[in-house]
């Protein structure tokens, strides 16, 4: 009788072995998922919410700082990383040429214009097309709205900024990624940092009625403060010297300064009534109290917040 064949048994992995093989294992894993996620990656889309045309969605750091100062018309200062007053809980730093409000009319066009197409993603524009959504003529020479606009947006693209709101989100970079214009066909070709996403969270930025803004056109301090009592659902009381200080004024002397506001404050009430909203305000012992009418978001965060004050008190 044949003896049966005795096949050899494999030899028994040693835990130190039987670990260095799982870990392989593992390792194999976690590099065809990256595949797998990688595709996907690439095609996450990075866009700005959408908003009604009516409005003009603008970041409020933009809004509640001097970033976009009210300041006096001529030669502009040069800030070098300079730290920009803004309201407590919110530091910026600016380096480049300073900014205005009429700046921050193109900045808002801008937004405007790239809100439904991807960040990142060259878009391609014209004075004309740019001056129109402001509302602008489109008129050339030296002084004209064309020379305006290409000045502006160069000191866009030319500056960096750094944000940092404490415990919520922060951004580094130009508040325009690239800006050049192609000679031949007068087109402007401008691209967005995706990161800018961050300043548009949904309680960072504010939504601005566009026309009451065209109805202070060429007011610096009232446009600044259309922004600023804007960007608040409940507006607090403030210093008349807060308020100097975060606008960014120029204006050296205080009591000039009490002057030109409660004149920019007017304008705002006649911009305000004219559009069928309500503004109001009062200057008592330094400090400026504003009644504005909220928008319907505002409205139903001031809802939102009062449910959750009394949900907590029970």
């Amino acid at each position: 009788m044949e003896n049966p064949i005795v096949k050899p048994q494999p030899k028994a992995l040693s835990d130190t072995e039987e670990m260095q093989k799982r870990i392989e294992a593992l390792a194999e894993l976690a590099k065809q998922r990256e595949q797998e996620e990688q595709p996907a990656q690439a095609c996450k889309v990075v866009q700005l919410p959408l908003w009604p045309e009516a409005v003009r969605a603008v970041p409020n750091v933009c809004l509640r700082s001097a970033l976009f100062g009210a300041i006096r018309k001529g030669r502009r200062r040069y800030l070098q990383d300079e730290l920009i007053a803004a309201v407590d809980g919110l530091e910026v730093r600016y380096r480049g040429e300073r900014l205005d409000q009429r700046d921050l009319d193109v900045y808002e066009s801008l937004l405007h214009l790239l809100r439904d197409q991807p960040l990142g993603k060259e878009c391609h524009t014209t004075s004309y097309a740019l001056l129109k959504l402001m509302g602008m003529r489109d008129t050339g020479g030296e002084r004209g709205s064309r020379a305006v606009l290409h000045r502006s947006l160069m000191r866009l693209g030319a500056n960096m900024v750094q944000v940092r709101a404490i415990g919520r989100y922060s951004y580094a970079g130009s508040l325009i990624d690239d800006v050049s214009r192609d000679e031949k066909t007068s087109e402007y070709v401008i691209t967005l940092n995706p990161k800018l996403k961050a300043l548009f969270a949904p309680d960072q930025y504010t939504q601005i009625q566009w026309a009451i803004r065209r109805e202070l056109e060429g007011h610096q301090l009232a446009q600044w403060l259309h922004g600023f009592y804007s960007s608040h659902a409940q507006p607090y009381p403030i210093k008349v010297e807060t308020l100097h200080r975060l606008c960014g004024s120029e204006t050296e002397r205080m009591d000039h300064f009490r002057e030109k506001l409660r004149k920019a404050l007017d304008a705002v009430i006649a911009a305000c009534i004219a559009q069928g909203e309500s503004f109001r305000y009062r200057i008592e012992g330094g400090v400026v109290s504003v009644d504005r009418t909220p928008s319907k978001a505002q409205q139903r965060h001031i809802i939102q917040k009062s449910t959750k004050r009394r949900s907590q008190a029970t």
